[in-house]
């Protein structure tokens, strides 16, 4: 009698293929990239768990293959004391979400080299608590950052626009400026009201589609910004953004040896050192504040921290909830830093 043969298994189903829309900048004929002005084209989006599935030249940075990518974090309270869930890396032709959760130390340490390499740019928005979580979560010492709120901030500056204390652009209000992208953002208000409900979102696994579109939107527009951004910038300017971009790095990055271990400020080019006078570097302090004086430098509904930005052309950045919660981090100039520090040390003298 001839046994019954089981049919065999079905081959499994091969991995869903994501897609996101990514713009292109149009060139003009003469170089510049014009307003309004760019295709679209689809790009795979990747979810890594395993350091082999990133690209090879990222893993391995190099003079001769130097990358520029765009850069995101998602995490719960996000800072030194909560947990980077996701990393999102932009290409020109691949969109990567680093799942952090899953891949755990072993795709971060795998990473490591690139997120702290000259020959790799980052483009990122506001990159503060992002580098805080990299540093204090994995070790990671972020380097070589254009970051797209300091740069928004050096171009509005350089065209002569004066800049009011605390007017920082958010991400949504920069993707909704028409001379850099023009596109509104709906979605990430959707997010932040689940991040309210369920705060533990980014979390979850596996990874939803909304995760997947929202971590994918934050990053896929950065690579087309930063060409619009670069094509404004003085080559002047655009050092000061990158200064500013370690500096930011640096800000809630504390150690007990002044950032020794970290990658050296970037140098004044050789272009910039000819001219009739050498820029002005910038300088990162961080001023302790003794027990019971927070509330002597902020005053009264902020009135007295406000007034000290107000006079003097240095940003004042405070820890927040999140901390540090005995710290005032003042960047700029050195000679505005200085004068921060003395208001700042005045403040907690009154009676």
């Amino acid at each position: 009698m001839e046994s019954i043969q089981s049919d065999p298994p079905p081959p499994p189903s091969p991995p869903l293929l994501r897609q996101a829309q990514i713009p292109i900048p149009c060139a003009t004929s003469g170089g510049s990239f014009s307003e309004n002005n760019a295709d679209f084209t689809s790009v795979p989006i990747h979810i890594i768990t395993e350091p082999a599935q990133l690209p090879i030249e990222f893993l391995e940075p190099s003079p001769q293959k130097q990358l520029v990518i765009g850069l995101d974090c998602e995490g719960v309270d996000l800072c030194r004391n909560g947990t980077l869930c996701i990393m999102q890396l932009a290409f020109a032709d691949a969109i990567y979400l680093v799942d952090v959760i899953e891949g755990g130390v072993t795709v971060m340490e795998a990473c490591k080299p690139a997120l702290e390499s000259s020959y790799v740019t980052k483009v990122i928005h506001d990159c503060k608590r992002d580098s805080e979580a990299l540093y204090f979560q994995f070790g990671i010492k972020l380097n070589n950052v254009l970051d797209t709120q300091i740069a928004y901030s050096t171009i509005e500056e350089q065209e002569g626009k004066k800049r009011l204390p605390d007017d920082y652009i958010s991400f949504v209000g920069l993707l909704a400026d028409p001379r850099y992208c023009g596109m509104s953002y709906p979605e990430k208000e959707e997010v932040r009201v689940l991040l309210r409900q369920d705060p533990s979102f980014w979390t979850h696994r596996p990874l939803s589609e909304m995760m997947i579109r929202t971590a994918t939107d934050d990053v896929r527009f950065l690579l087309y910004i930063y060409q619009k951004m670069i094509d404004k910038l003085t080559d002047l300017s655009l050092w000061r953004v990158f200064i500013r971009g370690a500096l930011y790095c640096h800000c809630f990055c504390l150690n007990n040896n002044n950032f020794a271990d970290w990658p050296p400020l970037p140098p004044i080019p050789d272009g910039l050192t000819g001219e009739d006078s050498v820029p002005q570097g910038e300088i990162l302090s961080v001023l302790d504040v003794p027990p019971g004086k927070m509330g002597r430098v902020i005053g009264r509904k902020g009135a007295s921290i406000m007034s000290v930005k107000q006079s003097c052309n240095a940003e004042i950045h405070m820890g927040g909830t999140k901390g540090p919660p005995d710290r005032v981090f003042i960047i700029g100039p050195v000679k505005e830093v200085r004068k921060a520090e003395a208001l700042l040390r005045g403040k907690m003298m009154d009676i």
